[in-house]
């Protein structure tokens, strides 16, 4: 089997050994329905209690304000079109960002067909959205703000406190997206303005189809799934209870090993990124150079398509990725990198690289090794970089 490198831990990460161990007893032994009333479905209420806990304590709020989900995009859409209904009786006015991720996006382009009037904050070149273009934006009837928290294609982290703390002022609901930052950065809901908050546990080795849904104590939304009495009558659904105890030892673990892990992880990142810039002209980094997640880099290769690129890594064993892998397969640049001013040619030569405890510094130097080798094959190849090399003569 030839070597592989994983460097794509924003897509999905591998479940852990202990999350495993946790989750197996609920898939067997352990599978009462936690809805009866019997001692033996009582086991997995409080394993679901349990997890709870656990995932609040990783964002500083009370387990009551926890609800599980589907996923991360389940969460976005409840946030995001329960809330808008709920307040709909305020106003029709919605602000989000240019750079989001696509369930909240196009979860905001269906309220615009709905009626709703929508604000596309535009970021600056590091992917910053400022509070003073929020405040420009808010309108008499804004009823729901809503900006992630870290980027995941470029990794910027947002400055969410000032951001809510403006909403919070004018009393404005503010959702923030936080499936990437979660478990990787500290966070704290209620001091950092946040109102609604959606996550995802496969981001930070937890089992993949199950999320959940922040809600600060006195906001009213329904729910987005009709049926049973579920997660306290809001949200419907028989309950994943090994995915949910999953995500709860996955919430543990990463609160207990965040500040270890994001130190190695910001040293391979910084590692990475030097070596590459200075090895390879015509790069550059895209997102904040400082204000980014731990394990994120995303780079831009002048002359070169990202889609080979990447075609050219996995046949060297290297896992990485053009962007989002929810937009996987799309011929389309990158929404965020346009957004953040990039020309359409620049975007398309774009790679982002996302580390996981798991890396070491060795394969980041394996990894340098074959894109300075890849990527003056392929710019080789290319009648731009020849033209400009001609120029340049």
């Amino acid at each position: 089997m030839k070597r592989m490198i994983y460097l794509d831990h924003a897509a999905t990460t591998a479940v852990r050994p202990e999350v495993l161990k946790a989750m197996i007893p609920y898939f067997g032994e352990k599978y009462g329905n936690p809805s009866s009333i019997y001692d033996f479905a009582s086991i997995s209420k409080t394993a679901i209690r349990s997890a709870r806990s656990a995932v609040a304590s990783l964002i500083g709020a009370d387990e009551r304000d926890i609800y599980f989900t589907g996923g991360g995009s389940e969460a976005d859409n409840w946030a995001i079109k329960c809330a808008a209904e709920a307040y709909s009786h305020r106003g029709h006015h919605i602000i989000t960002s240019k750079i989001e991720h696509h369930a909240v996006l196009h979860t905001c382009q269906y309220l615009e067909r709905c009626g709703y009037s929508v604000t596309y904050l535009t970021p600056d070149e590091s992917g910053i959205i400022s509070p003073r273009a929020l405040r420009t934006a808010i309108r008499p009837d804004t009823i729901l703000v809503s900006i992630m928290t870290a980027n995941n294609e470029i990794g910027t982290i947002e400055p969410i406190r000032e951001l809510g703390q403006i909403c919070r002022e004018r009393g404005i609901l503010f959702h923030t997206d936080a499936v990437q930052a979660l478990g990787q950065i500290p966070m704290h809901a209620e001091k950092m303005n946040i109102d609604l908050l959606s996550a995802s546990a496969h981001k930070l080795q937890g089992p993949k189809g199950v999320g959940c849904l922040y809600i600060r104590p006195g906001i009213s939304i329904g729910p987005l799934i009709h049926g049973g009495g579920q997660e306290r009558h809001r949200r419907a659904g028989t309950e994943n209870v090994p995915g949910i105890v999953g995500f709860g030892k996955a919430a543990q673990l990463a609160l207990a090993e965040m500040n270890t892990r994001a130190k190695k992880e910001r040293e391979l990142r910084d590692y990475l990124i030097r070596s590459v810039l200075s090895q390879i002209p015509y790069s550059r980094l895209n997102g904040s150079p400082s204000s980014r997640l731990p394990g994120n880099v995303n780079f831009s290769f002048q002359f070169v398509e990202g889609e080979s690129l990447l075609i050219m890594l996995d046949m060297e064993g290297i896992c990485a990725s053009s962007g989002s892998a929810c937009t996987s397969g799309s011929v389309d640049p990158s929404h965020v990198l346009l957004a953040i001013g990039l020309p359409e040619e620049i975007a398309r030569g774009s790679i982002r690289f996302t580390i996981g405890e798991e890396n070491t510094r060795e394969e980041m130097d394996y990894v340098v090794q074959k894109l300075v080798s890849i990527v003056s094959r392929l710019r080789e190849m290319s009648p731009a970089y020849e033209a400009f090399s001609s120029k340049r003569k």
